[in-house]
């Protein structure tokens, strides 16, 4: 990617270094090999990872929260990066609310090591980067690199896309699919029916990735050969079926939230392509 002339956004926080290790609800510190082996052992449960390290978590003894301040990014390379990507997206937004009339909020970006509290709870990296719509930030361990590297996703573009999904979900808070979609999954009869709904969402997230994609390319001429290639990969390598796969397990399509490699990569790419919201109407589309 084009990356290292563009526009850093000023709206990246970073709280790797502040206070050491982050601290669970009861004020336990969590060690990245902790939290490793919370998430293999919750694979092999079927649980939710987050749910187990919430339940230890709970029986910790309590110990003092340190405060903790926002601040810049930091001067490291992929915090530059990341910075860079963040500004694109709220450039490409920007202006596609503004020909719409209205004004487009940008979310934060907070910069974690090991784990984080945020409105959504108390997150760990082992749940990946995530957006949480009650404080409408995104929040992104770098360490999560590393593992888009073992999962078979290289190249800058495949860490460009997983930021622009995760921005994709700050769309869909405010302009109020994600409102709805709990609403249907409230009145949904089985928990298929709810994961399934959960797949719409993430893909149309990836389209929304492919959609900005399409005009930072128009706007900034970023994306060098095998960029599109990078993040179709990227969108291929954390697919459902191949991450149960690759945890032993027999695939479960009932279980899928966040749709099959193939699904994934087409919703990218029909982002890119199109260029449009409507085409990423992915509750409406097969």
């Amino acid at each position: 990617m084009r990356w290292r002339e563009g526009r850093r956004s000023e709206n990246v926080e970073d709280i790797r270094y502040e206070g050491g290790s982050p601290r669970g609800p009861g004020g336990f510190k969590l060690g990245g090999g902790a939290i490793v082996v919370v998430f293999v052992v919750s694979l092999l449960l079927g649980q939710n990872p987050l749910h187990v390290l919430q339940m230890i978590e709970s029986g910790m003894p309590s110990a003092p929260q340190q405060s903790q301040q926002p601040r810049p990014a930091g001067n490291d390379e992929n915090a530059d990066f990341v910075s860079v990507i963040l500004g694109s997206t709220e450039d490409v937004w920007g202006q596609m609310f503004s020909t719409a009339g209205q004004q487009y909020p940008p979310p934060k970006l907070v910069l974690f090591s090991d784990g984080v509290e945020s409105a959504c709870g108390m997150n760990s990296s082992a749940t990946g980067p995530f957006y949480c719509p009650g404080d409408r930030k995104v929040y992104l361990d770098l360490s999560f690199l590393s593992e888009l590297q073992r999962l078979g996703a290289t190249g800058d573009f495949a860490v460009a896309y997983v930021i622009a999904h995760e921005i994709g979900h700050h769309i869909q808070n405010i302009v109020g699919t994600e409102k709805q979609l709990r609403q249907l999954q409230s009145r949904a009869g089985s928990e298929a029916e709810v994961n399934a709904l959960s797949v719409r969402m993430e893909l149309q997230a990836d389209c929304y990735a492919g959609l900005w994609a399409r005009h930072a390319e128009n706007q900034r001429a970023i994306l060098e050969q095998g960029d599109i290639e990078e993040g179709l990969k990227a969108a291929a390598s954390i697919g459902d079926d191949r991450l149960q796969r690759m945890a032993g397990r027999h695939v479960n399509p009932d279980a899928f939230t966040h749709g099959t490699s193939a699904q994934r990569e087409q919703w990218f790419r029909t982002g890119f392509q199109q260029g449009t919201v409507d085409a990423c109407d992915t509750f409406r589309q097969g």
